[in-house]
């Protein structure tokens, strides 16, 4: 098997998706969803480290990375809809079943699919991405909760700075047990995306619709109990965004759970890749 990783795009519902796939067809399929503010370049390191074991597929969602973008006017940013379209994938690469990677916006996407076809998955991978309320820091309260309430010019403001240049390295640096060993490339590149003319209205619409992900979570958690599916949660714990009561939290509805604390922030693969990368390997392989 080949570790090399192929940059492919497919149509779904005519909008362009990219993907990275690395892999044997035939190992179990692991599907990498990446977080705000960045796309499937997240996993650049660790899918070369899993692909001698697993089948790797990492997307990015419409209006991320290098799928298509259209402006708002032209498609719905929900989280519904960008879930919509990553099932939509995965019935046009014909993925049986699979085993979800999920981290931030990972999680409301992969877990709506979770609970629209249950059987498809064959367990979680849960990288500070949040199912309860517990969870969710001050950092995001303070951002979303008046945007939540009434959106104007006044409540807009924090949610623009959250995907502005010093956001989107605060989300890259905050809780890294070493900011020098965090890849520059990471920020430039995410905030040259996000630069582009009418992606930080669409992003804000996201974050106000980040709160149909939290009335799901009570759906969410009663699918967790009923279907059990076999779960490694590997958590940041100086993230200040999802906090640790949320990976702990996990375990009350997934005892069987295994919880690995790193120490590192809302993203941890820059510093902890090959050890996440064992982890899976020692739950999923």
């Amino acid at each position: 098997m080949t570790t090399q990783t192929y940059h492919r795009t497919a149509t779904v519902n005519g909008r362009k998706i990219f993907y990275r796939e690395a892999g044997d067809l035939a190992a179990p399929t692991i599907l990498l969803l990446h977080g705000l503010p960045t796309s499937s370049q997240m996993f650049r390191d660790l899918i070369p480290a899993l692909a001698d074991r697993f089948h790797l597929i990492a997307p990015d969602y419409i209006g991320f990375g290098h799928s298509d973008a259209p402006s708002r006017d032209e498609f719905t940013y929900t989280f519904d809809n960008l879930a919509t379209h990553i099932a939509g994938l995965v019935d046009v690469l014909g993925l049986e079943d699979y085993i979800l990677y999920m981290q931030d916006y990972g999680g409301p996407i992969g877990l709506r699919l979770f609970t629209q076809r249950p059987e498809k998955v064959k367990g979680f991978i849960i990288q500070n991405a949040n199912a309860y309320m517990e969870g969710v820091g001050d950092a995001p309260k303070s951002v979303l909760l008046p945007l939540w309430e009434n959106r104007t010019p006044e409540t807009e403001k924090p949610a623009r700075d959250f995907v502005s240049i010093e956001g989107t390295k605060f989300h890259w640096l905050v809780g890294a047990k070493d900011p020098e060993a965090i890849n520059p490339d990471n920020w430039v590149l995410d905030q040259a995306l996000l630069d582009r003319p009418g992606v930080q209205d669409y992003q804000v619409d996201l974050l106000e619709n980040y709160k149909s992900n939290i009335a799901l979570y009570p759906e969410w958690q009663a699918a967790f109990r009923e279907h059990t599916p076999k779960t490694l949660i590997v958590w940041g714990k100086n993230d200040p965004f999802f906090i640790p009561p949320g990976a702990r939290a996990y375990l009350n509805d997934l005892p069987d759970a295994k919880l690995v604390w790193l120490d590192a922030g809302h993203f941890v693969l820059d510093e902890n890749g090959p050890q996440v990368a064992t982890e899976i390997k020692t739950v999923f392989a």
